[in-house]
């Protein structure tokens, strides 16, 4: 398989970061994009087998700066074959005890990375595919079908993620375009631990029977399958990566 053209938002930490490495691992060029950790996303570009690849700063949720990533990821790395949206962000707010303008700015704010960023970088990227096919990888989490009372703009913007992606599938496939979707529950990820300090942990991972939290490069793995010419007819999927931690029908 030749070298593909691989962007990846959010990749200077956790799963982001292990996708990246995973798809530059396969042999493809990786443009890894970050908001704010330049260092972290520098360091991880300087790390990965192979070369031509890009760190590349933009705010997804900001409409101009997404296109912005999508041609300079084009530019760089001589189109683009897949792109993985991966940038989030996770806001606790809650409805009960928090006041209406604090709930509402973390809510938006959430809506804004988690589903606008795909959005706004995926119709660019949808121009870049258009004529040679590719792959559309989002992650979502298992917090779009069971719910997460403390922050359900979360879980909200996971849910329209899904079927916005479902929705690509139906649109694209005809153009040679698969649109996949992976949902993790916890995730050994800098996010999660803090989470899990916080709690104890005890509770978090006795949710699966294996007794754990997934890991990213678990995440990274499926990502990579996802893109490969095997899985075309996996597009519209939604993959579960949680340990049987949440089951659904």
């Amino acid at each position: 398989m030749s070298s593909r053209a691989v962007l990846v938002t959010g990749a200077a930490r956790g799963i982001g970061r292990a996708t990246a490495r995973a798809f530059a691992e396969a042999g493809d060029r990786v443009a890894a994009n970050y908001r704010s950790s330049a260092r972290e996303a520098e360091e991880l570009v300087r790390s990965l087998p192979g070369s031509g690849h890009l760190a590349l700063q933009a705010d997804v949720s900001d409409p101009g700066q997404a296109r912005r990533l999508v041609e300079e990821a084009a530019a760089g790395l001589g189109g683009l074959d897949v792109l993985v949206n991966n940038a989030g962000v996770s806001l606790r707010h809650d409805l009960v005890q928090d006041d209406f303008e604090s709930w509402r700015a973390a809510f938006e704010r959430t809506m804004a990375v988690n589903f606008y960023g795909p959005v706004h970088v995926t119709y660019w990227a949808v121009r870049q595919m258009l004529g040679r096919g590719g792959r559309i990888i989002n992650i979502s989490s298992r917090g779009a079908f069971r719910g997460e009372p403390d922050q359900p703009g979360y879980a909200a913007s996971k849910a329209a993620l899904n079927a916005f992606g479902q929705s690509l599938a139906k649109a694209l496939g005809g153009h040679g375009i698969g649109v996949m979707t992976i949902a993790p529950g916890w995730v050994s990820t800098e996010m999660a631990q803090s989470e899990l300090d916080r709690n104890g942990g005890a509770e978090i991972l006795s949710q699966s029977p294996f007794g754990r939290i997934a890991r990213a490069e678990e995440v990274a793995a499926a990502a990579v399958y996802f893109a490969s010419p095997e899985a075309e007819f996996a597009s519209g999927a939604v993959l579960d990566i949680n340990g049987a931690s949440y089951l659904r029908t």
